[in-house]
């Protein structure tokens, strides 16, 4: 499942919804980043969700209808998931990421089509659907991905998984006002929040003020604070 928001008003807002079922999380505050690792079985702790004191934001929802387009190949020059924790540990810009995937094929994991939802200090966004492209937004007003590509043809045969959440926060975004602040957010987050496969964690960044704030288990009024900050504080 999952919701990712980004929307560009006075300032940049970044909201993000991790819904998952059966599988081990933790959120880890550093002084220079927020993120939400997942315990891999065969990998061990992976931080695949967060924000950086530099501004960026990485989301990587599941896409739906599996692509096997996105498998591995022997010829698979670069991973989704190392991209994104390149880009979330700073060793990677935005900027630098796009001319990436400008030139080499992105592949996900075996069996799942991973897709991201990518955003810098500028508000920028980055999508990327390992064997379908790469989509570039120059400072949207407002950027949504749930559980669908961006990139399929709308005319052909989709399933729309998230149809019904990424309709909610497109309209609730379009309403937004021009002070859009992390409150606003966290309201697109509790209308888009999952049961099923639950919402574990919400978080919301203000790149402005460097600030992420976030919640476990849909306690909204029971959320966390962190200051990010480039030098070690």
């Amino acid at each position: 499942m999952c919701t990712s928001v980004v929307s560009n008003r006075n300032k940049t807002i970044v909201g993000w919804n991790l819904d998952i079922v059966d599988m081990e999380y933790a959120v880890v505050p550093e002084f220079d980043k927020v993120y939400i690792a997942i315990n891999d079985q065969t990998e061990g702790w992976l931080p695949l969700f967060g924000a950086n004191a530099r501004g960026d934001f990485v989301a990587m929802p599941t896409c739906w209808p599996f692509d096997d387009r996105s498998d591995p190949t022997p010829t698979s020059q670069r991973n989704l998931i190392s991209l994104d924790i390149d880009l979330l540990f700073g060793k990677r810009t935005l900027a630098e990421t796009l001319q990436l995937v400008e030139r080499e094929a992105v592949s996900s994991v075996p069996g799942v089509t991973f897709q991201a939802q990518l955003s810098d200090q500028q508000g920028d966004v980055l999508r990327i659907v390992p064997g379908q492209g790469h989509q570039f937004l120059k400072r949207p007003r407002c950027a949504v991905m749930t559980n669908f590509s961006p990139l399929t043809d709308q005319a052909g045969k989709h399933p729309w998984m998230g149809l019904d959440r990424y309709a909610t926060a497109v309209s609730m975004l379009d309403a937004a006002a021009d002070d859009f602040d992390v409150d606003d957010c966290f309201e697109i987050l509790k209308r888009t929040a999952q049961k099923v496969c639950p919402t574990v964690v919400s978080m919301v960044f203000d790149v402005a003020e460097n600030k992420v704030c976030w919640c476990e288990d849909q306690s909204w009024n029971d959320r966390h604070e962190k200051r990010i900050t480039s030098g070690d504080a």
